[in-house]
């Protein structure tokens, strides 16, 4: 049960919600752990356990891609059953009815399309594992098509039309972000009336420039996240505690009882 003061953080930031008329939501790793997806930099996160491959590592070092690839398909069962938790079917009722007009998320997973938020409406600013690219040319393949690749005994994919190196269209450290998303994000935020920062530690630059773009063209902040973030301190109402039982909450006073919470 959550408390009193988070039950009337809840509410307030319903309100703001019913009388935003253009409300922005930009979800981190933090939305995704209630579906079983760990994150990157939590106590328990990858990063704790393993050095990033960096993509001059992965392009150059036989040995760093072949790491990369067993990390990548020790990972893809989990990746590929994961299924929406409450934060995400709320956030796709909230955009159902209207009251959110856009995600941007640093999430990789594709579980916001999964909940029912169209591809279009979802920009990801760390591109997504559902699929692979080309590193030159950007060809995109799907995974079904490559993983009997590895089981033929190949270790590192290449792409049929040009001999580029195949990746998971994320981005990797080292790896220029995604011009356009990047861009069509940081005016989204520009527009936004309020934004509210889901799971997000708010320290991966230039995502995490994402919220202060709201708040220099005079938007309202709101971060909902378990553990403390870098911008708390400049943000006017944070809700502390699980993403999935806030936004189901708030989902809920919003839009009623929402079909897809049911």
């Amino acid at each position: 049960m959550l408390s009193e003061k988070l039950n009337s953080k809840i509410d307030d930031l319903a309100d703001r919600i019913r009388s935003s008329r253009y409300t922005v939501a930009f979800t981190g790793a933090g939305i995704s752990t209630e579906s079983g997806i760990p994150d990157f930099r939590g106590p328990k996160g990858i990063w704790k356990r393993y050095r990033p491959v960096e993509l001059s590592e992965f392009l150059s070092d036989p040995d760093a891609r072949a790491e990369y690839w067993r990390r990548k398909l020790e990972m893809l069962p989990l990746m590929k059953k994961a299924m929406p938790n409450e934060g995400h079917l709320a956030l796709a009722c909230l955009f159902k009815s209207k009251h959110l007009s856009v995600v941007i998320t640093q999430n990789i997973d594709g579980l916001h399309q999964k909940a029912g938020i169209p591809q279009s409406s979802v920009i990801e600013v760390h591109g997504s594992n559902t699929y692979l690219a080309c590193l030159s040319c950007r060809k995109r393949y799907e995974w079904d098509d490559i993983l009997p690749l590895f089981d033929q005994g190949v270790q590192s994919p290449r792409c049929d039309a040009c001999g580029g190196w195949l990746k998971p269209a994320t981005i990797s450290f080292g790896q220029a972000m995604p011009e356009e998303e990047i861009t069509r994000a940081f005016g989204e935020a520009s527009k936004a009336e309020l934004l509210m920062a889901i799971g997000s530690s708010l320290q991966v630059y230039p995502a995490a420039g994402i919220p202060d773009e709201t708040r220099r063209e005079g938007g309202f902040v709101a971060i909902i996240n378990n553990e403390p973030t870098a911008q708390d301190s400049m943000t006017q109402l944070v809700l502390r505690g699980s993403s999935g039982e806030i936004l189901r909450d708030l989902s809920s006073i919003v839009c009623g009882n929402c079909f897809l919470l049911r």
